[in-house]
Formats: structure tokens, C-alpha cells, sequence
């Protein structure tokens, strides 16, 4: 079986109204922690910066605003369904990016294949899965730090 699907997009990166860039963004889901999704943002000069986040966030955030805390999801254009905006913070640091709808519906629709939302918790030894994802977290945030 499959154990991972990935895709790459291009968002911007609106560092102010007058200002933004394209970057490319790894979108990554696993099923060692089938709950979320990790996106990879290569800025330009910069390191990668992964953040992980809920996959059910990001599976509502394309259709109406959601989240709470340092991830916000919602619809560029509440009328339209042409592009979200992904809204990270970290105390009174944030980044906004926008994307296309297509490419993260497209990504959701194929995690979905490999493990249909709410069907998470039917994964064989979930509980092996889930120790080795939290182990996989705390390292990289050590390594990070």
C-alpha cells in the first residue's frame, strides 16, 4: 500500500499589499499521522519552514474560514471558489499566502484515496503510527531549534 502523496504548488507569499512572490510549497500527507498535512514553503534565501497542520483544516478552509490559534484557512473571495488564503502566525510574526483551490482540491482528493476522512483511525496499528510521527515532530523541532 502507498503510505504518502505529494504534490508541489505554487503560491504567493503577500508580504504586504503592495508586495508578494511566487514560491514553490510541498504539500505532504502520510499515513504514519493520517490526521494531518505538512506544507513546505521554500522561500528564497531562506531554509524550507514546514508547518503541520490538520487535514480536516485544510479540507474546510477551501470552502468557508476556519481555524484557530497560529492556522487560519479561508476562501480568498467568500463568492468565489477560485483561491484560499492560508494564514500562519507564531506570537505577532505572521505570513499570508494565497493559492490556487484546483491544485489543494486535487491533493485532498488523493489523500482521501489513500485514507478516506473518517476513516483515520481504522489504520492498522495506529497507535505504533502515531508515537513514531510524535517522535518524527519532536525531532525536527529540536533540530530546528
Amino acid at each position: 500500500m502507498r503510505e504518502s502523496v505529494q504534490a508541489e504548488v505554487m503560491m504567493s507569499f503577500l508580504v504586504s499589499d503592495e508586495l508578494s512572490f511566487r514560491i514553490p510549497v510541498e504539500l505532504r500527507y502520510e499515513t504514519c499521522d493520517p490526521y494531518a498535512v505538512r506544507l513546505t514553503f521554500h522561500l528564497p534565501g531562506d531554509a524550507p519552514v514546514t508547518w503541520a497542520f490538520g487535514r480536516e483544516l485544510l479540507v474546510d478552509g477551501v470552502g468557508r474560514p476556519c481555524g484557530e490559534g497560529d492556522v487560519h484557512i479561508a476562501p480568498a473571495d467568500p463568492e468565489g471558489f477560485g483561491e484560499v488564503l492560508i494564514r500562519l502566525q507564531v506570537g505577532c510574526d505572521q505570513a499570508l499566502f494565497r493559492s490556487g483551490t484546483a491544485p489543494l482540491v486535487a491533493f485532498l482528493d488523493r489523500t482521501d484515496k489513500l485514507v478516506p476522512l473518517g476513516q483515520e483511525r481504522s489504520l492498522a496499528d495506529f497507535e505504533t503510527h502515531l508515537d513514531e510521527a510524535l517522535d518524527r515532530i519532536l525531532a525536527e523541532e529540536q533540530s530546528a531549534g
